[in-house]
């Protein structure tokens, strides 16, 4: 459609773009299936088959391992045509793998081994759309409207959080952890079907027979990276802060929580609902923030705010109360910085990438800048055996807060506003 771009809402009037509408709605109910996986794979896994703590966290991190083949995925992605049909195979993918679960489940044959393999295929499923969804978005949305667009798909991601887990305990109780799965296949099928019909213009690339090879796309995309001071600060402040969080991580703040600060479990539960609640407020926030302090000085600040608030919970002492005050206010604080933080770097990061290498760009970005988590938490069990829980906490607040002095270095902190043709100002 090769009027599309001329007829664009102006800025601030997204909830008018229809086109925007449509490919929010699909990511918003993949966001709340996604949360009732989180819940149900799991469960499945310990309730039918019985599995153990180390079978569990296995399952874990094989959705997380395929992204460190990011670097060529994207690659790859860059050089097919049509993001938008990638997306849609992704999804549709995603949704048929997950349906296996509950027919295995029915015949009696569902094993440990199909739900690693359900969790490998769907997330090597999900690193394709998302280095997809990298260039789709920036042609979906006016360049000076990404903090707006951003902030809007937080703030489902955030609610998501909030009621997902609910809903997604909900089902399991009523219907069973296989049963339940569903509702993610389904989610997925609706965003296909949202994303299919939402469409753009996408710049045409050259055919895999005329272009470089894979590993040389997969090289110029790292390059850009550690090149492009935005891109190479922001890789560097990402994985520092990353690296550290997962120090901590949910399940060893859980373990503090219940040993440490001795919480009941609904208490530990209201106060990552309490946290859930900061992180939509600060996707809804965030570009108010933006416009106020500048975009650059918007992402120091999430930096510092989104790991900072763990020494706050590492703090926590007195009565019950207290110490869940202490709790609720480190996740509330935390969930509000990163939200922050997301929101306006993924925002800047958007208008410097070039749209030729805008997946390879990020599937380099998310190898290294996910590829780091796994070994922060492991790193973080061995802390918290060594020094104990209240010292691996601070260590994550004190180091992850230093992140932001990647930031102070480059030009991001003197960004304010994202012009009108990408660039930053």
């Amino acid at each position: 459609m090769k009027g599309t771009r001329l007829l664009r809402p102006a800025p601030g009037s997204l909830w008018r773009d229809r086109r925007f509408v449509r490919f929010w709605c699909g990511q918003s109910v993949s966001q709340f299936g996604d949360r009732i996986s989180e819940l149900a794979l799991p469960l499945l896994a310990v309730g039918a088959l019985h599995a153990s703590a180390n079978q569990v966290a296995l399952l874990t991190a094989l959705v997380w391992t395929p992204n460190l083949l990011g670097l060529f995925l994207g690659a790859w992605v860059d050089h097919r045509p049509a993001k938008r049909r990638l997306m849609v195979s992704a999804d549709l993918i995603r949704a048929a793998v997950l349906l296996s679960l509950p027919v295995a489940y029915a015949l009696d044959t569902v094993t440990l081994g199909q739900l690693y393999t359900v969790a490998l295929l769907t997330g090597t499923a999900a690193v394709v759309f998302n280095t997809a969804y990298s260039s789709f978005f920036a042609h979906l949305v006016p360049a000076e409207a990404y903090v707006e667009a951003n902030s809007k798909l937080s703030a489902s991601r955030s609610t998501s959080f909030i009621a997902g887990p609910a809903i997604g305990g909900g089902l399991v109780q009523a219907l069973s952890a296989p049963v339940a799965v569903i509702a993610d296949a389904l989610s997925f099928m609706a965003s296909a079907i949202l994303v299919g019909g939402t469409r753009v213009d996408e710049p045409a690339v050259a055919t895999a027979s005329a272009g470089p090879s894979l590993l040389r796309r997969a090289r110029e995309g790292l390059a850009f990276v550690l090149r492009e001071p935005v891109m190479r600060a922001g890789l560097l402040c990402a994985t520092t802060v990353n690296f550290f969080t997962f120090l901590s991580g949910t399940g060893l703040l859980v373990l503090f929580a219940d040993r440490v600060l001795q919480l009941s479990p609904g208490a530990i539960g209201l106060a990552f609902g309490v946290g859930a609640t900061g992180g939509l407020l600060g996707a809804v926030a965030a570009p108010a923030i933006s416009r106020r302090i500048g975009v650059g000085r918007s992402i120091v600040v999430g930096a510092v705010l989104f790991p900072a608030p763990l020494a706050l919970a590492a703090a926590a002492t007195g009565p019950a109360w207290a110490r869940l005050g202490f709790l609720g206010a480190a996740e509330f604080l935390s969930a509000f910085g990163v939200m922050l933080f997301d929101v306006n770097l993924n925002s800047l990061q958007a208008s410097v990438v070039p749209d030729g290498l805008r997946s390879r760009v990020a599937g380099a970005y998310s190898t290294v800048n996910y590829g780091i988590r796994p070994l922060g938490a492991l790193i973080g069990g061995e802390l918290a055996t060594l020094a104990g829980l209240r010292v691996t906490l601070t260590v994550a607040a004190v180091g992850g807060a230093m992140s932001a002095l990647w930031l102070m270095a480059s030009p991001i902190p003197g960004i304010r506003v994202l012009g009108r043709a990408g660039s930053p100002t």
